[in-house]
This record gives C-alpha cells, structure tokens and sequence, in this order.
C-alpha cells in the first residue's frame, strides 16, 4: 500500500473527501516525525513506537575495490511493533 491508497482507504471508511483524508494523514505523520525528533520517541499502544538509535561509526569495506573506508556515525529511525499489532500477523 503506498500513500495515494492509504489515503482512499481512510476517505471510504472515514466517509470524509480524500482531501481531507491527505490533510489529516500528511498532519499525523508530521506529528511523529517532529515528536521523533525532539522527545525520546512516540508510542502508539497497540500499534508501536517510533524511537530515534546511534549508530557509531566504523570502519567498512568498499565492495568494488576492497578498500577501507570510514563510515561516519549516524542516527536512524526505529521502529518496534506493539503486542497487538504483532498478534495480528
């Protein structure tokens, strides 16, 4: 499912114009970016929680010529599925 279908499947359920639906879909996912990147995360019972990991950096290989290379330490988005989400699979 990409976004243009998510969003048609909240307009048909929610009974609301798929422009709305994109206004209220584009504000939540906003919402979690920027909460993502300011708190500790955000948990959504039922569904998971998004938290931000460290990666530190290392040393890695490059695969066509073999070298060593630096790779730099970054920080990457997580997330982790909630029991009931999970028990649905």
């Amino acid at each position: 499912m990409n976004k243009g279908e998510l969003i048609l499947s909240v307009s048909k359920q929610s009974k609301i114009s798929q422009r709305q639906a994109r206004s209220i879909i584009d504000c939540t996912f906003d919402t979690i970016k920027k909460h993502t990147k300011k708190r500790n995360g955000v948990q959504l019972a039922g569904f998971g929680s998004f938290s931000v990991s460290k990666r530190k950096a290392r040393m890695g290989r490059n695969p066509q010529t073999g070298e060593a290379i630096k790779i730099k330490a970054s920080r990457n988005v997580r997330f982790k599925a909630g029991k009931a989400f999970k028990g649905m699979l």
